[in-house]
């Protein structure tokens, strides 16, 4: 294969040198204009009047914040999926797919060939940053693995195609960049994970591969079924594929997985490089080490909004952008898009470190969300679900939390372990084994990437269900001088010392029950 980075490399000098030579505020407010104006005779542009606005806070002014239900009544309505000149010139032909709302199980995020071109750039822009870190890198001298749901798009209207955001950034790579990328169309659109990944392990094992990309939990599952079908390597991913140069990874915290990531690459200096890749643009990359901060995309045509989370419920909440935007301070993202969306309550949040280039860490979720593999469940889901199976189960939940199991070299499985206190003392065996295998359909039935790692019992092991006996919240929140009326028993842990705490006291009442008998 002829390695085209020398080429690249050349790009990404003089790209380098553009980016470090920005103003982040004028170059966000160019874009904003510039967005304003491409969408100032759409439908939405004539009701927002964008022929009038010539600044950040004229158009603050104009257009309210919406969330994914209220953008879709209050703007597309009943024209969806038909959104051509909606709120972007020109058709809309392709919608990604991605976790719902309480209202509806997913949710459409449109897609247009302007924003194609964004997230390709955003893409350019981080293998710039790679190289800047790895002058010495042939990543074009090779194939550069994307690890990605199904790549098959299906029909919504005529002319509109639907499905993963992969499918889509698929069907539009350039005719000179495909020689560089795999899989190969025929195993990108299998839709049956265990089966996929057995195809993309037995198809790369003999392939120079010279970057990766996809989320953590998913590689780590493909490296399993390498070091499966290659045993002599001895779980050695330098062995399998001596080239390897560059780890991609997003979607979820990557700090958890990081050590078992290390154990596989042997020292070996492997770049790893994060991804803040939404459906509904690329966010930010990270142009630094591993936990530096990810680095604000400017000038790919997103907007970029920050609210205070104090203010999200406020009719009125304030809006920060990158000229205004304080680090160490928690904000939910609010982007505006060459795809349309105007004003939108992205549902991440983050806290920036720098602000000239503007860094930021991704928090978490604006509500109490469990995402530690990709699965994206919402506490209300979560709520819902533990309600449901208790009821179907004939029990009453006195009291519940939940949090990441994550994989280890013995279990390369991820998955969700629930302490859940039952009202009325411990149920019977049959009884716990109901619950949990309610709980685990009602999530699966609700929520489409839940259902899709938890397939075949492949991407996701079943719920585990830890009971405590009577009275063990109560006492837990006592010992961390949490008890009373304004606090609560969190439902869903991300933090992974808390859970482990969680976890450890309900082993001390466990012991402390058998050494009583």
């Amino acid at each position: 294969m002829v390695n085209a980075t020398p080429l690249l490399r050349l790009w990404a000098r003089r790209r380098l040198r553009r980016l470090s030579a920005m103003d982040p505020a004028a170059v966000q407010q160019d874009e904003l204009l510039k967005l304003v104006r491409a969408a100032e005779r759409t439908r939405f542009g004539r009701d927002h009047g964008f022929e009038n606005i010539r600044t950040v806070a004229d158009f603050q002014a104009a257009v309210p914040i919406r969330d994914y239900d209220a953008f879709r009544d209050k703007v597309w309505g009943s024209a969806f999926p038909h959104l051509g000149d909606v709120g972007w010139p020109g058709p809309v032909p392709w919608f990604a797919l991605t976790s719902g709302t309480m209202r509806d199980v997913t949710k459409y995020i449109p897609v247009t060939r302007a924003m194609v071109r964004s997230n390709k750039r955003a893409a350019l822009d981080m293998l710039a940053h790679h190289l800047a870190a790895r002058p010495e890198s042939r990543v074009l001298g090779g194939a550069n693995f994307i690890l990605g749901g199904s790549t098959d798009l299906k029909p919504l209207a005529p002319g509109i195609l639907a499905g993963d955001l992969s499918g889509i950034a698929a069907a539009n790579v350039p005719a000179w960049a495909q020689r560089f990328t795999w899989p190969p169309e025929d195993i990108a659109l299998e839709a049956d994970w265990e089966r996929k990944i057995d195809r993309l392990a037995r198809g790369s094992l003999d392939r120079d591969i010279r970057s990766i990309g996809g989320t953590p939990s998913w590689l780590l599952l493909l490296f399993e079924r390498l070091a499966e079908l290659r045993p002599a390597a001895e779980r050695d991913l330098a062995r399998i594929w001596p080239n390897l140069d560059l780890i991609i990874h997003g979607g979820v915290r990557f700090d958890p997985y990081k050590p078992q990531f290390d154990d596989w690459l042997r020292g070996r200096p492997v770049d790893y490089r994060e991804a803040y890749a939404a459906s509904e643009g690329f966010v930010a990359i990270s142009d630094r080490g591993f936990g530096e901060g990810l680095r604000l995309n400017l000038d790919i045509g997103l907007f970029h909004e920050f609210v205070p989370l104090e203010e999200l419920g406020a009719d009125r909440p304030a809006r920060y952008w990158t000229g205004t935007v304080e680090a160490g301070v928690d904000y939910a993202v609010v982007l505006s898009t060459c795809a349309g969306l105007w004003g939108w309550l992205l549902g991440d949040t983050v806290r920036f470190v720098e602000r000239d280039p503007p860094r930021l860490l991704v928090t978490g979720r604006t509500g109490a969300t469990m995402s530690a593999f990709g699965e994206h469940l919402t506490g209300e889901e979560i709520d819902r679900a533990v309600s449901r199976a208790a009821a179907g189960a004939g029990l009453s939940v006195a009291d519940y939390a939940m949090g990441a199991v994550f994989p280890t070299a013995t279990q390369p499985l991820g998955g969700h372990r629930y302490v859940v206190e039952f009202a009325g003392g411990m149920p019977s065996a049959a009884a716990l084994d109901g619950f949990v295998a309610a709980l685990d359909a009602d999530l699966a039935a609700g929520n489409e990437d839940y259902a899709a790692h938890r397939s075949g019992g492949f991407g996701l092991r079943a719920p585990e269900l830890l009971a405590a006996p009577p009275g063990f919240f109560t006492a837990w929140m006592k010992r961390r001088g949490k008890l009373g009326g304004q606090h609560k028993v969190p439902r869903v842990i991300n933090d992974t010392g808390l859970f482990d705490g969680l976890l450890d006291a309900l082993h001390v009442v466990a012991q402390e029950t058998a050494d009583g008998n």
